[in-house]
């Protein structure tokens, strides 16, 4: 009889450790939705893989929650998060804007690059900047960091930026001269670094420090408590070297670890 009840009191024990736990964990109690945007190593749609990709499965897995992934374009995502339509998205960076209705788990950290045409004579980004002839393409609804930022909204005031919905048609526009530049993170190295484009562009730091990326979650369909869980699980996978291990599956190791210590 003894040993019955000190099994049953460690089990209702367990249980309430278990109720703790799962009270810890998001809220599951609805379909959940996310969006991936097609962007080089984050994710591509050809291939069906990408960081973001491996990323979401881990923490769908890890949250317990029912969520609904899809492909988005960029602009479309950024809409549908400020208006609560769209729960989640990846990769995303944070603006004073954007702050208003969205909230952010960051889990790694880049900086931004120009590429540009060899044949356009640049050395530095005031050079692209002062020379009027010079065209700059980028994604639509695309933030970077501050130089790079500076650059693409004094060109688009005079009219010299072309945009896209992704990077493949900037590169074809580059090939053909159409524009000159584009603004490029280490997502993109894959893709510069094959066929023609390798032979006609050179890199350009644009002398930012790297910018924090992260979940993307949207204010008006969840809670700040419920962000703040969804913040925890990403803490974890970082904290237990999971987002490490994401990274070094599509970069060398020690671009990998400074892209994810920071």
């Amino acid at each position: 009889m003894r040993q019955f009840l000190r099994l049953t009191l460690a089990l209702l024990a367990l249980g309430a450790v278990d109720n703790v736990l799962a009270a810890q964990g998001p809220d599951c109690s609805r379909a959940m939705t996310l969006a991936l945007h097609d962007h080089g190593l984050l994710y591509s749609a050809e291939t069906d893989a990408g960081i973001d990709k491996d990323f979401a499965a881990e923490l769908i897995k890890r949250s317990g929650c029912k969520v609904t992934v899809t492909l988005l374009p960029r602009a479309r995502i950024w809409q549908l998060i400020e208006s609560g339509a769209l729960d989640f998205s990846l990769s995303g960076i944070s603006n004073e804007a954007r702050e208003k209705f969205a909230g952010f788990a960051w889990y790694f950290s880049n900086k931004y690059y120009l590429l540009v045409r060899k044949d356009a004579q640049v050395q530095q980004l005031a050079d692209f900047e002062n020379n009027p002839a010079l065209q700059l393409g980028i994604i639509r609804s695309f933030r970077y960091s501050p130089n790079a930022n500076h650059l693409v909204d004094r060109l688009s005031a005079e009219r010299r930026v072309s945009y896209a919905s992704r990077l493949e048609p900037l590169y074809e526009v580059l090939e053909m001269n159409r524009i000159q530049g584009m603004i490029i993170e280490p997502f993109d190295y894959s893709q510069v670094e094959s066929g023609a484009i390798r032979q006609l562009t050179r890199i350009i730091d644009t002398g930012d420090a790297p910018t924090p990326h992260g979940l993307i979650m949207s204010k008006k369909s969840i809670p700040e408590a419920e962000q703040a869980k969804w913040r925890a699980l990403v803490e974890t996978m970082r904290a237990d070297g999971t987002v490490l291990r994401i990274f070094e599956k599509y970069f060398p190791a020690e671009l990998a670890r400074t892209m994810v210590d920071f």
